[in-house]
């Protein structure tokens, strides 16, 4: 009992420091637009005199963009290049969208002065792009530029060299009246400063030249880029932008994390009352899992978003899968008769295997969606995958070695029902020559029965999707069919008909125009605004309705590259889990997967359509996260349906009946598992549509549905569609004989599972 209470107290302990530590590493963590609000814009980035826009010109102009953030004062501002002629520009925190417009899009300016501030040239002079990185005659990394103006250059160049301070100064985007070197000489060629050098001119030049100084390879490399970008012939055009108010951003992040909470907590409740001190400590384990997320995501730099923080709500609910998994397997070991020491090893060891499989496939899932998947998506998608590495940390090792404490301590030996649930009555004395009473559940269910009607129930909910979609099409967001969507959240309440009125004067055509509350209505435009009337717009709602105003934009380039990465996305997805599956199983367990997964996809698309629910971009996440998810079922009852066919008939299906029997016997050794995960993730989703921010309901939405297809297929489908290809197998060897163990063993790991 005093080992029990001493390890019980430090286990509290460690518990109420992580807690301490949570709060001030959240509010550490870098948050994106949708939580603090600011300014995103994504360039397509060309060429004026129609080149071909090389690698350089994409990369100087990227350290000209670096470089203007700092005028804005923007202090972790997110730049990113993507493919090979776009910059994606975030800007969390800044209130004067127009400025930092202007600021970010105008051609970069190159020009040359005196210590003075006097002009003496302009980029004219150089060759476009031709600047690059030399050598001195030490070897010592230098500049070279190539120069276009000759005359010119030698006319400079000789007057300055008879001045007394003879140094020409490089300046980029020199703001007269603002800037001069007198102010900036000791931060001259630094990062916050916008001047790039100031070179000694000892004579006239009437050639290329060589700028000279204490360069690292690096240093020389920076300037090269920000010189070029500033005599590149290249013009930034706006694609796609997202306007979001501070306020609105508040907003979301305190009913996002209050949906959190309240998740957390009825999963904790829910393990506890199901599997007692074993379900309190899994629950002691989501707080160890969302302190360590947190810190992994924090080392990484990440940037956490609506959808991220929903990425990680949700993987808390799949997280305790593991714990399930590992407590049902101790209970049939309890319920087979063994000690709960060695019930204990052999339910964890038995799980382990199911348990990588289920999350290799959603890290599949993951990686898809990071590579594919645009800026939110890609949060969501960080998030995913940090959540599959912690799970397997945490809710394996951590919280198996936690336990396995106290198991140690003999304190539960005969405290079953405390430990894990399992009655006394229930665990058979085998010296007594008991047998085991507990070890077929749900015996009266046959899943079997009435398999040919499984079908239909789908097969309604599916033609009514297609006749809906056919009449009326999918309500398409912005993302996938272009133009802009405006949110307006006012300080009272706004009627819809005043906003009807509004937007007639501006002479736009408004698809739709709803209350999402009493405080605030959603604008979807059909067209594909400028930025000048999109700051229009958000002035004019701005002060009529003391609002905070959200606004985003998608050019047609935009919403035909996310289409195509969104259908490309789901076929990778399945086609992966496919090959997974039939490296870990069979083809048979394969195409069963692939069957049930494509129903579940469909599944929500067809009540999207039915419920004219709106389809935006992290719409895809929520779909590739049911892929994950769903398969993760489907496996553990492939796996039992493996284990019952190698265990009990030597890897020889003997008849078509015995085929059916077997599946049977494999779903009512999963039910419990398959329905108490489902309930798990259940929570926080349900908490997230209720309670959480509406900007990522309708994902909450399409989870909630895919958790219900994936059951059905998982329970009603997937088996029984594999028992059909099997018949074609009885009496075959199940399983192919090779020099490799089939079953993944656990990792052994001293002191914590040794």
């Amino acid at each position: 009992m005093k080992k029990f209470v001493v390890r019980f107290g430090v286990l509290l302990g460690v518990i109420a420091i992580m807690l301490a530590c949570f709060f001030p590493l959240m509010n550490n963590t870098k948050y994106g637009l949708d939580l603090q609000g600011g300014f995103e814009v994504l360039y397509e980035v060309t060429p004026l005199e129609g080149d071909k826009l090389s690698s350089d010109m994409l990369s100087a102009t990227y350290k000209t963009i670096s470089r203007r953030i700092d005028v804005l004062g923007v202090s972790e501002p997110d730049i990113i290049i993507e493919g090979s002629s776009r910059i994606r520009v975030k800007l969390a925190g800044v209130t004067n969208k127009e400025e930092a417009r202007e600021v970010l899009s105008k051609a970069a300016t190159l020009t040359f002065r005196d210590t003075n501030d006097n002009l003496l040239m302009t980029s004219s002079v150089l060759k476009a792009g031709n600047v690059k990185v030399s050598s001195d005659e030490k070897g010592k990394p230098a500049v070279s530029l190539s120069i276009s103006d000759v005359d010119k250059f030698y006319s400079v160049t000789d007057s300055i060299s008879k001045m007394q301070d003879n140094r020409i100064v490089i300046w980029l985007d020199f703001v007269e009246g603002q800037d001069s070197f007198a102010a900036e000489q000791y931060k001259c060629g630094f990062n916050d400063s916008r001047c790039l050098s100031a070179a000694t001119v000892s004579q006239a030049f009437a050639s290329d030249v060589i700028i000279q100084g204490n360069f690292t390879k690096e240093e020389a490399t920076t300037l090269v880029e920000l010189i070029n970008s500033g005599s590149l012939p290249t013009k930034l055009t706006e694609i796609s932008s997202k306007m979001v108010g501070a306020t609105f951003g508040q907003n979301s992040l305190n009913k996002t994390l209050l949906a959190g909470v309240v998740g957390v907590v009825l999963i904790v409740a829910f393990l506890t009352l199901v599997y007692r001190f074993s379900g309190f400590v899994a629950g002691l384990g989501i707080v160890i899992y969302n302190f360590l997320t947190f810190f992994f995501f924090w080392l990484i730099g990440g940037v956490l978003t609506l959808p991220g923080i929903a990425g990680l709500i949700l993987g808390i609910g799949m997280a305790v899968d593991a714990n399930i998994l590992s407590f049902e397997r101790i209970k049939e070991e309890l319920w087979s008769g063994k000690p709960l020491k060695e019930a204990f090893k052999l339910g964890n060891k038995r799980s382990f295997a199911t348990i990588l499989d289920a999350n290799l496939t959603t890290l599949l899932v993951g990686v898809i969606l990071f590579f594919l998947g645009e800026s939110s998506v890609k949060g969501f998608a960080t998030m995913l995958i940090i959540n599959i590495f912690v799970t397997i940390v945490v809710m394996v090792f951590v919280v198996r070695y936690i336990l396995e404490m106290f198991v140690k301590t003999g304190f539960f030996d005969k405290r079953l029902t405390a430990f894990v649930g399992v009655k006394k009555g229930d665990v058979p004395n085998l010296k007594e020559k008991e047998k085991p009473t507990k070890l077929n559940p749900y015996k009266k269910l046959d899943f079997m029965k009435y398999r040919k009607w499984h079908i239909l129930p789908s097969a309604i909910i599916l033609i009514f999707g297609v006749i809906c979609i056919i009449t009326g099409g999918l309500n398409l967001g912005i993302d996938y069919r272009g133009g802009t969507d405006i949110t307006v959240t006012g300080a009272e309440k706004i009627n819809v008909s005043d906003i009807k009125e509004d937007i007639k004067d501006f002479k736009v055509t408004a698809d739709e125009i709803d209350n999402i509350d009493s405080k605030t209505v959603y604008i979807k435009l059909n067209e594909v605004l400028e930025k000048d009337e999109t700051e229009e717009l958000e002035t004019f709602f701005s002060d009529k309705y003391n609002a905070d105003v959200e606004i985003g934009v998608i050019s047609n380039i935009v919403k035909k590259e996310l289409t195509v990465n969104a259908i490309f996305a789901v076929i990778l997805s399945l086609v992966g889990m496919v090959i997974y599956v039939s490296f870990r199983f069979r083809f048979t367990f394969a195409i069963a997967s692939m069957v049930a997964l494509v129903h579940d996809v469909l599944i929500i698309l067809a009540v999207f359509a039915i419920f004219k629910i709106e389809i935006a971009s992290i719409f895809i996440a929520a779909i590739l996260t049911i892929i994950g998810y769903s398969i993760n079922d489907t496996i553990v009852i492939f796996d039992r349906i493996r284990e019952v066919i190698k265990i009990k008939y030597k890897n020889i299906i003997p008849s078509a009946k015995v085929l059916g029997d077997i599946v049977n016997e494999s779903l009512r050794g999963t039910f419990t598992r398959t329905l108490f995960t489902t309930i798990t993730v259940m929570f926080p989703i349900i908490s997230l549509i209720f309670l959480g921010a509406y900007e990522i309901n309708n994902f909450n939405i399409a989870i909630f549905i895919g958790l219900i297809a994936g059951v059905y297929s998982t329970v009603f489908l997937a088996p029984q569609l594999w028992q059909y290809l099997e018949l074609k197998n009885i009496g075959k060897q199940a399983e192919k004989k090779t020099k490799y163990k089939d079953k993944v063993e656990e990792l052994t790991v001293k002191g914590i599972n040794s």
